[in-house]
């Protein structure tokens, strides 16, 4: 083309016409320049490749036809014209800054010395024309690239259509202004649309330069800042892509398949391409595409694939179609549009024909007419930068009549003070400037040369075979999304999923993938955990557990040994039974109180073994009531006083026979402390100490019942309960009981040492019988109460077990010492008539002398006994002592079994 040669300041010695073959120039007292790109980018080196019709012409076009507008219009600039010099961009932002060059030549110093005529003649410089300010470019990378250039020479620029967010940096860009929003408010709106959708897994694909790069960058800073999706790729599209490039790119995205969403900042060739690849790919329905406003709602990228495309989310500024502009373009002719060198051009690609020996398209069989008309005999829709292209042109005049007003003070035409404009001062007008554009909606710029963010939100459908883009949406400021007008592919209207992770059950926390938030692992949550946020489980308190669902706590629920319970109803059985055949046995007792048999059973010793064995019973139902502080004060007291009470007494009985036996092999006098009244003062001295231990225990740890949470806290948290019970350790019941258990044995060892008494002296032996008994079950209760220390039961287990120990400790004491003397007393009265009487002195010495004569008969043949009783007596005896002795020791013999016990 070489437009950018041309164009530079002519120096000649001959005065000859200006040439702007490759650019566009309309003379005005105020010259705008223009950026379009007229021609897309050329190919194997060439700057420029082919025409671009909407996007180059079309905007061209709106510009020319503005400035028409504006010229034409006497309200605006007033008797001032506004002229143009626009250039081609060839889509390529190192051509762009070559030909930009065009609108700062006049403000470059010249210095004439170093040019020379041949003939001698002073040089004749062709005086560029001054740009007061620049619409354009297009492209972001352009637009940058220029306005590092224009920022230099300070002049004002406005772009229709680059919207990358770096260019809202005033500081590098500070003379650069634009009428569309930067991509940072599009990223804001796409990212909205993909929070909206539910989608937290997505990937990002990008064309190389400052459009895609700034706009993906932008939209992931934007979702990193808010917390919105997760990343799962950033793929970028190279500005020269390789064969098979496009299908590497595809696979690439295919490597995360969860992310179907891809959000597109690319041109709409590499849209095409990129599409083309997914049917390629047979990927139809699958990526869920969201595209920025390049994409929008053009036809060019979705044609002949639409069926990969349905579903297809955009965004595009809020636009009208300017319907003056359609009028002006159709009337648009070879004749009559001269001004545009790039028509001829237009007009062959839109006609498809040729003009003349020079046309540009050479291999085209038909012949142009010139008579062809736009929109009768060729396809026309206006492109969607029209009205972005017109509104900066507009806003350049309107920053322009507002300085005519303030300079030149009404006055019509430039005046002086206008006759070299000050760019900066332009740039504060063109900051200032508040009018309704051609869409009807305020132009207006922000402290940074920003527009507002208003877009369209569009979905490609296909419905009924018809594929078309319908707006589902809008956004400004946020986002208004209309879900039940969206159609995804084959028609389904449920919104697609793209999650790299399926959300979690109630009762699971996440556990995130390091590095990528978005996915996660569900993990539930165990034991006496619950789910107290997306990310943690917590322990619930002691006193609670999950309730079914995870997601709070739960009292646990309290349980005691209920009366109805078959724990319970075996005890409370044995129990009463038990305590109806005490109370029997008391009335028998002491409805025959003066009887021989109640007599010789030792009457007060008999009622305080029964008292103790009626309390071994009763305790039964301490044990079983619902704990408070009552029921915890009886058991404390009750627990370990009935077994004190029965062998305290049985202790005082086994340790008078012995200590009488005992004696009789020393001398024929009686012990001391053998009378019932001693026997009562040593049981009652017993007892005393059981009663001063419970004492202490009152005072030094109160009773009150607790709830046992640790008891049945199992790994289920469905059976854990927590147990009413009194606060009663198992070392407080070892202690309660020891010292019962310590009676226990001592009396058994004392019904030991009495096994060999005289068989007619039967009080030992059932005692003895009673506490071996005993023994065995207190040996057998200690593995079953403390073995089931672990046991989910062991309340029950435990307090059924030692219930049934003192039943049953109590059953055989009232079994083998009173149910035989009940027996006599009730069907062999005859039995229980007295025969003799004698002194209780007499008796205790009868037995201590049968204790002797049976230690002697054990060690002498019988016919010695005698002798050696006979001579152990004082020689002044008479010699019938000992017959007469023997006589009587033969009747006491007969009756021993209750003259032992025969009190006075």
């Amino acid at each position: 083309m070489g437009a950018g040669r041309r164009d530079r300041p002519i120096a000649s010695c001959l005065t000859s016409p200006r040439s702007y073959a490759h650019s566009i120039r309309l003379d005005g007292d105020i010259i705008l320049g223009g950026l379009f790109p007229v021609h897309a980018r050329g190919d194997h080196g060439a700057a420029c490749g082919e025409l671009k019709k909407e996007k180059g012409i079309h905007r061209l076009e709106a510009m020319l036809f503005a400035i028409d507008l504006i010229n034409k219009d006497p309200e605006l600039l007033p008797n001032v014209t506004l002229g143009a010099r626009v250039l081609d961009t060839c889509s390529r932002d190192t051509y762009a800054l070559e030909q930009s060059l065009t609108f700062v030549q006049a403000l470059i110093e010249r210095d004439p010395s170093d040019v020379r005529c041949a003939s001698g003649d002073p040089p004749v410089f062709a005086r560029p024309d001054k740009v007061v300010g620049v619409i354009g470019a297009a492209a972001s990378s352009v637009s940058i690239m220029v306005a590092n250039i224009l920022r230099l020479f300070e002049i004002p620029q406005i772009s229709y259509a680059s919207t990358a967010p770096e260019l809202s940096d005033n500081t590098r860009y500070d003379f650069f202004s634009r009428v569309v929003p930067p991509d940072s408010y599009q990223a804001q709106a796409m990212l909205d649309i993909v929070m909206a959708m539910g989608w937290n897994y997505v990937s990002t694909l990008a064309s190389e330069g400052s459009y895609g790069e700034s706009g993906v960058e932008s939209f992931i800073q934007i979702s990193r800042e808010s917390g919105g999706p997760c990343i799962a790729q950033s793929l970028k599209i190279p500005r020269e892509p390789k064969p098979g490039e496009f299908d590497k790119i595809l696979l690439r995205l295919m490597e995360t398949s969860n992310a179907r969403a891809v959000i597109m900042f690319a041109n709409e060739d590499d849209i095409r391409r990129i599409l083309d690849a997914a049917k390629r790919h047979n990927q139809t329905g699958h990526f869920l595409w969201v595209g920025s406003d390049s994409w929008g709602s053009k036809i060019s990228p979705v044609i002949q694939q639409e069926s990969v495309a349905e579903g297809a989310v955009t965004i595009l500024p809020k636009r009208a179609s300017v319907p003056a502009f359609d009028r002006y373009f159709r009337s648009r002719s070879l004749s009559n549009n001269r001004r545009n060198v790039w028509f001829a051009e237009f007009w062959e690609e839109n006609f498809v024909c040729k003009l003349g020996m020079h046309g540009k398209r050479p291999g085209s069989p038909k012949k142009c007419t010139g008579l062809e008309k736009v929109g009768r005999d060729s396809s026309y829709e206006q492109e969607g930068k029209v009205q972005f292209v017109m509104d900066a042109v507009y806003a350049m005049a309107h920053a322009l009549h507002r300085m005519h007003q303030d300079l030149c003070l009404g006055i019509p035409g430039l005046c002086s003070r206008m006759s070299s404009i000050d760019g900066k001062e332009l740039l504060s007008y063109v900051r200032a400037v508040n009018f309704n554009g051609s869409a009807k909606t305020p132009v207006v710029f922000n402290e940074n040369g920003d527009a507002p963010g208003r877009y369209d939100i569009y979905q490609y459908q296909i419905t009924n075979k018809t594929a078309e883009y319908r707006i589902i949406g809008q956004w400004t400021d946020q986002l208004h999304l209309n879900l039940d007008a969206m159609q995804w592919a084959n028609g389904d209207t449920s919104v697609p999923s793209s999650v790299c992770s399926l959300p979690c059950q109630m009762g699971e926390r996440k556990k995130t993938v390091k590095g990528v938030p978005c996915c996660w692992h569900c993990e539930p949550c165990e034991g006496y955990y619950f789910q107290a946020s997306e990310f943690t489980c917590e322990l619930c308190p002691y006193d609670q557990r999950p309730n079914l669902n995870r997601t709070g706590c739960q009292p646990i629920p309290i349980i005691k040994l209920e009366w109805h319970s078959p724990w319970a109803l075996v005890p409370i059985f044995v129990s009463i039974l038990g305590i109806l055949a005490t109370t029997f046995v008391m009335v028998t007792f002491v409805r025959y109180n003066d009887t021989p048999i109640v007599r010789a059973s030792g009457r007060e010793m008999s009622y305080v073994l029964l008292t103790g064995i009626f309390l071994c019973y009763v305790i039964t139902f301490p044990m079983i009531a619902t704990p408070g502080l009552a029921t915890c004060s009886f058991r404390r007291i009750f627990l370990g006083l009935g077994m004190c009470f029965s062998y305290s007494a049985l202790l005082t009985k086994t340790n008078r026979i012995h200590r009488i036996f005992e004696q009789g092999k020393r001398s024929v006098t009686a012990p001391r402390f053998i009378s019932p009244a001693s026997q009562l003062a040593i049981t009652f001295s017993l007892i005393s100490v059981q009663l001063l231990g419970v004492v202490l225990w009152f005072a030094m740890d109160p009773p009150h019942a607790v709830v046992d949470y640790g008891e049945q806290r199992t790994q289920d948290p469905g059976n854990a309960r927590g147990v009413l019970k009194c606060d009663i350790s198992d070392l407080s019941l070892i202690c309660s009981l020891g010292y019962s258990i310590l009676l226990m044995v001592t009396c058994t060892v004392y019904a030991i040492k009495t096994r060999g008494v005289p068989e007619t002296f039967n009080e030992a032996k059932p005692i003895g019988f009673t506490m071996y008994t005993t023994c065995i079950i207190w040996l057998a209760f200690i593995p079953i109460f403390f073995g089931t220390a672990q046991s989910a039961e062991r309340m029950y287990i435990q307090t059924t077990t030692l219930t049934m120990s003192l039943s049953l400790s109590a059953s055989v004491a009232l079994g083998m010492l009173y149910m035989p003397k009940v027996y006599i007393i009730i069907f062999h009265p005859e039995q229980n008539v007295p025969k003799h009487k004698r002194s209780f002195k007499a008796i205790v010495t009868a037995a201590t002398m049968t204790s002797k004569l049976s230690q002697l008969a054990s060690e002498r043949p019988n016919g010695e006994v005698k002798t050696e009783l006979c001579e152990t007596k004082d020689t002044n005896a008479s010699e019938c002592c000992c017959p007469v002795f023997i006589s009587y020791y033969s009747h006491l013999h007969s009756h021993a079994g209750y003259l032992i016990h025969m009190p006075l």
